[in-house]
């Protein structure tokens, strides 16, 4: 109630505020400021999950402030401040040019607004269609997706901003245990007690840190999983993953690694992969499997190509067949692309761009999908991925801000990814996680507040 009483109040104040400003409240879209070049602002599109066009406005956000009852010191939500209105003037396929009327200095990384422009507006050039195997007809449209009927358990509230977390077995404590990742760095282990949370230890990661994703094995065999940690070093402007053991019910960081490592696979077919840290203008390296010998961590051999993508929107596993691993990945503009042994792609509907967990990098905005979840028998798998919702005109900064999700289910079929069941969340997912009985998804609803969820497989 009180996030939809939220909701309610903000959506009166941007209404009234955009049909002042002559913005058309229908289909506005939430971009961010990536070059200015004099008059020419640069706007990243990747994440949206419609075409922008040429003729389009836009506004660039200068300014917020509080709104409040003085009488009764309500808080009644935010009012913002704009640039002058500017036309979108080429469009191309993660980006969009526009120009503003005179040559002001806008800080890289400022959150901008894009509403639809006069009847002028030239559409921007279609999707590309999912391309095909070879000797296979043109694929039909995707079948409409199903509601999908599966158990779910929400475990207690917690008062934090999750934007990741696992259930393993820890320490010695009987069962399993959750740990979770906040937004402000804190990575927190609980004890579940019939329907409560129990907080048992809580590690402060550095302050200069940006927490990214969260996973958990027992790869040094030690009876207990490890945490790994993945953080972005906002000085040394580098990605590292933090080892921490909390065997002895107090997480004590053992290690650092100079890789991106993430959990990918479902109960006992989980694995640890790791990526070398990105590069600002590169690609980034290949995948290969962490490992631990000798009292250290070391990649394997054996590798494959992520096509630029990072491991919390990537998966591998043998999806078209049972002969041997497909990659499977988030592309910018917000497909899914399953890599055919044939070298083509087959791909899903645009859903899966939006997620709030990103990085400055120099002069780069650096996106971190929510993980992709793969499980089920080889050749018949199946995948859940997460879709954010942005909310309306609500922008904030930390380079988005989202008010629900869907967790969707998808089969390879007959040359394309098909979503063949949807759950509907209210709140929004920085990642998931697999655990050995489903997916577990730590909802961030109104407040910074999160309910985890597991959903079971």
């Amino acid at each position: 109630m009180l996030y939809h009483y939220y909701m309610k109040i903000n959506f009166k104040l941007l209404l009234a505020a955009f049909l002042t400003a002559g913005f058309i409240p229908g289909a506005l879209a939430q971009v961010t400021v990536v070059k200015q070049d004099g008059k020419k602002i640069y706007l990243d599109t990747s994440t949206l999950n419609r075409n922008v066009s040429v003729g389009e406005t836009f506004k660039i956000i200068t300014g917020q402030e509080k709104l409040t009852n003085p009488k009764t010191g309500k808080e009644l939500g935010l009012v913002y401040q704009y640039s002058q209105e500017g036309k979108i003037i080429e469009v191309q396929p993660l980006y969009a040019v526009g120009e503003l009327p005179q040559a002001t200095s806008y800080e890289i990384g400022s959150e901008a607004v894009i509403a639809p422009g006069s009847q002028e507006a030239t559409a921007a050039a279609p999707a590309q269609q999912p391309a095909q195997a070879d000797g296979q007809a043109a694929a039909t449209p995707p079948a409409p997706a199903l509601v999908a009927n599966r158990k779910i358990k929400n475990y207690p509230v917690l008062e934090r901003e999750i934007i990741s977390a696992v259930k393993a077995d820890l320490n010695a404590l009987p069962g399993e245990e959750i740990a979770a990742l906040d937004a402000k760095g804190h990575l927190l282990v609980y004890t579940q007690n019939d329907d409560t949370l129990q907080q048992i230890a809580d590690y402060k990661i550095p302050a200069n840190k940006t927490p990214v994703t969260l996973s958990a094995l027992d790869i040094m065999h030690s009876g207990y999983a490890q945490l790994f940690a993945v953080v972005y070093d906002t000085q040394q402007k580098s990605i590292t993953t933090l080892v921490l053991d909390g065997s002895d019910k107090d997480l004590k960081k053992i290690d650092t690694v100079p890789y991106f490592v993430k959990e990918l696979g479902c109960g006992a077919d989980k694995k640890l992969y790791a990526q070398k840290p990105f590069i600002s203008g590169a690609k980034a390296g290949d995948v290969r499997l962490l490992q631990y010998a000798k009292g250290k961590f070391s990649l394997a051999d054996t590798a494959f190509a992520s096509r630029g993508n990072w491991l919390t929107g990537l998966a591998y596993y043998p999806i078209q067949s049972a002969d041997k691993p497909n990659p499977v990945f988030t592309f910018s503009n917000g497909e899914l692309r399953l890599r055919l042994y044939n070298g083509k792609y087959a791909e899903s509907p645009s859903l899966f761009a939006a997620a709030p967990n990103r990085v400055k990098y120099k002069q780069d905005i650096i996106s971190f999908y929510p993980s992709l979840q793969v499980y089920g028998p080889a050749g018949k798998a199946v995948l859940a991925a997460v879709e954010n919702t942005a909310k309306f005109g609500i922008l904030s900064e930390s380079f988005g801000s989202y008010k629900s999700s869907k967790l969707h289910f998808l089969t390879y079929e007959n040359g394309v990814l098909d979503v063949r069941e949807t759950i509907d969340l209210n709140g929004f997912l920085y990642d998931t996680n697999c655990t050995s009985t489903g997916i577990l998804a730590p909802q961030v609803v109104s407040g910074g507040q999160t309910v985890l969820t597991e959903i079971y497989r």
